[in-house]
């Protein structure tokens, strides 16, 4: 019984200790989410709708990625609104590098990933802005003619911001938001309390370690099966990070995660077809080593210099 209330003891302490470090970006993060999806998300919707009448060519995955991270939907709100710009006339490549970012990253988890630091921040929006670029120009090369998705069984998205009320709808999303991300959000806490009690910090830092190309492949593969959703991965990165992992293996961890969970995935499953949607996963694990890869040889080459 001492020893189990001492351990207790430990993972309270642990815990209250990380609580008080991210907790702040946790809330911020609900706050931001919920203001930009009650007050900015028409608007980025029509500016996605307004692309398709222009003549951007390749160069339109650049504006389409960028969109997809400032998109605050889940991917089942993502993909209705892809099939309606697919119907007005989106060309297939800009709808993938929408997506793609959209997964991968929204302004509420920008918000989550600052409690990382600026370098790991900086390094997940860039790769993220990249992996959904990437896609929407492989799509364009490979493409031509032919399509890649099929959003027959989408139609409209359904807007649950109804309340004529403008405060009302806000707090209303608030809530929603803090029943979505909450308990994925005190579980990372309570994981990364019991990783860094019971997890010896030499052996992960050999495997996870800098200038570790294992670790990044580790860390790429790790990432499918534990990502729940993004503010409970924030505890565990902010440990990780700590303990000895590279940013080269938070990067791919950061990039297959979201790709792969298992939400997204069902989603995808049904727009892609088996073929597209292999092709994908092997996109999503080729992306994520080429940039934990590249994130590692550039943060090296910035310390010798």
């Amino acid at each position: 019984m001492e020893t189990l209330s001492r351990e207790f003891i430990y993972l309270w302490y642990y815990s209250s200790v990380q609580l008080g470090q991210i907790f702040k970006y946790w809330l911020a993060g609900i706050l931001i989410g919920s203001s930009i999806s009650v007050f900015a998300k028409d608007k980025i919707n029509r500016t996605l709708s307004e692309l398709s009448d222009r003549k951007l060519g390749g160069f339109g995955v650049i504006p389409a990625s960028i969109l997809g991270l400032a998109s605050p939907l889940c991917m089942y709100g993502t993909i209705p609104i892809a099939a309606s710009l697919s119907r007005q006339g989106m060309s297939d490549d800009w709808l993938a590098a929408f997506m793609m970012s959209s997964i991968l990253l929204n302004p509420q988890l920008v918000i989550y990933s600052a409690a990382l630091g600026s370098t790991a921040l900086a390094v997940r929006i860039v790769s993220c802005f990249l992996c959904g670029a990437a896609a929407g120009l492989l799509i364009r090369l490979f493409y031509k003619g032919e399509a890649f998705f099929d959003f027959s069984g989408f139609g409209e998205v359904q807007n649950r911001d109804t309340d004529p009320n403008i405060f009302m709808r806000l707090i209303r999303n608030i809530g929603r938001n803090i029943r979505a991300t909450g308990p994925c959000f005190f579980s990372g806490i309570l994981l990364s309390a019991m990783f860094q009690r019971y997890v010896p910090a030499d052996g992960f830092a050999r495997i996870f370690g800098k200038n570790s190309g294992f670790g990044v492949l580790m860390a790429a593969t790790v990432g499918v099966p534990l990502y729940a959703c993004g503010g409970g991965t924030i505890p565990l990165l902010q440990e990780w990070l700590l303990k000895g992992m590279s940013m080269g293996a938070a990067a791919a961890f950061m990039l297959t995660g979201p790709a792969t969970k298992i939400t997204n995935l069902g989603a995808l499953k049904i727009v892609l077809g088996a073929k597209n949607f292999f092709l994908y996963l092997l996109y999503v694990m080729l992306f994520s080593l080429a940039a934990g890869l590249a994130a590692d040889l550039l943060i090296n080459i910035g310390q010798a210099g």
